[in-house]
């Protein structure tokens, strides 16, 4: 019987660059780079609290200041987007269209320049609107129960009046 024996030689190297590899040590990095050379060593994280990390990455959702008087001056329009969310609420039927196209004419804009977001629209539940010109918004909200809420916001950093609209 003959005996077949693995030849060793040719695969010694491979596996000795593999082991090297796998370890990380295939390509040591100098101990004393030259002056002003970069080192090999990662940069600091931005920020070492993980509060201050995650503000960092919502920034976009922030909402513009607003001057008490601009706050004051869109108080008719908000009051105007309660009645009429109050309205869609209460009768029991509703689209997104039709909450845009109300909402629209409550806000005194056209409806491609309302915002929009809802869970149910028949009968309107979960539902949050928003419409504004410049930096100020006026949104409204639809709550689960058909609690209705209006708020005067300055317009989030990413261009939005409804704050995370911009991701979608």
């Amino acid at each position: 019987m003959t005996r077949i024996r693995p030849r060793l030689t040719t695969a010694a190297p491979s596996l000795a660059l593999l082991a090297l590899t796998a370890t990380g040590c295939a390509f040591p990095t100098d101990p004393n780079p030259a002056p002003g050379a970069s080192s090999s060593a990662p940069a600091p994280p931005v920020t070492d609290e993980w509060n201050d990390r995650f503000a960092e990455n919502h920034a976009y959702r922030k909402q513009a200041s607003i001057t008490a008087e601009q706050r004051r001056e869109a108080g008719p329009r908000a009051e105007a987007l309660a009645t009429a969310l109050r309205k869609l609420a209460d009768s029991g039927s509703t689209t997104e269209a039709a909450l845009r196209t109300v909402a629209a004419r409550a806000l005194g804009l056209r409806p491609e320049h309302v915002e929009s977001v809802g869970d149910r629209f028949a009968p309107l539940r979960n539902a949050l609107v928003g419409g504004g010109e410049g930096s100020v918004c006026v949104n409204g909200t639809v709550h689960a129960t058909g609690k209705v809420q209006t708020e005067v916001v300055g317009r989030t950093a990413d261009g939005t009046c409804i704050p995370d609209l911009g991701k979608y």
